[in-house]
């Protein structure tokens, strides 16, 4: 499976970016951020635009690692300014939502990768679900979750990326 968005002929219109939402602790471990920052990296190798709640720990690693790999990045901020954003978020969305962004984050994404976390993670993976959007586990979540399990963040977006293919097209998801 390639990561990649799909081939166009040529004179159609290109289709958009992959959107792939990154969620984790704001305040994650240096292994959670190490991964989340390889994840951003291939996704953005890959086109996909991440998103996060642009806050810190997993969401700034992540952001990070895939604009210094040329990616773009979108972040849902909880608060009214935009100030609180990491420096990586490249647009930066201030909902005044506080934890209620969590919905926007994982609507936004046709895929979701998630690293580690804890409540605020489990919410979104929760939403998520509920939403009919993939979610692979990255890292040690939590609560043990009946979800599928990455084992390195390169497998993880790629999935992520395989699962995001098949949203747009109609398919089901699959776990691995």
């Amino acid at each position: 499976m390639s990561p990649s968005a799909p081939d166009h002929p040529p004179g159609s219109p290109k289709a958009p970016p992959f959107r792939i939402s990154v969620i984790g602790a704001g305040e994650a471990s240096p292994e959670e951020c190490r991964l989340a920052e390889s994840v951003g990296r291939f996704l953005a190798e890959a086109g996909a635009i991440v998103v996060t709640g642009g806050l810190g720990g997993v969401m700034e690693a992540a952001s990070r690692g895939c604009q210094e790999a040329g990616g773009r990045t979108v972040g849902f901020l909880p608060g009214r300014d935009v100030s609180g954003a990491n420096r990586w978020v490249e647009l930066p969305i201030a909902t005044a939502m506080g934890e209620s962004r969590n919905s926007l984050v994982v609507r936004a994404g046709e895929a979701v990768v998630a690293i580690g976390g804890s409540w605020g993670t489990l919410s979104e993976i929760a939403l998520a679900r509920k939403m009919g959007r993939s979610v692979v586990l990255l890292g040690k979540p939590p609560v043990t979750l009946p979800l599928p399990k990455a084992k390195q963040p390169e497998e993880a977006a790629a999935w992520a990326i395989h699962q995001a293919e098949k949203h747009r097209t109609g398919g089901s998801p699959e776990s691995f």
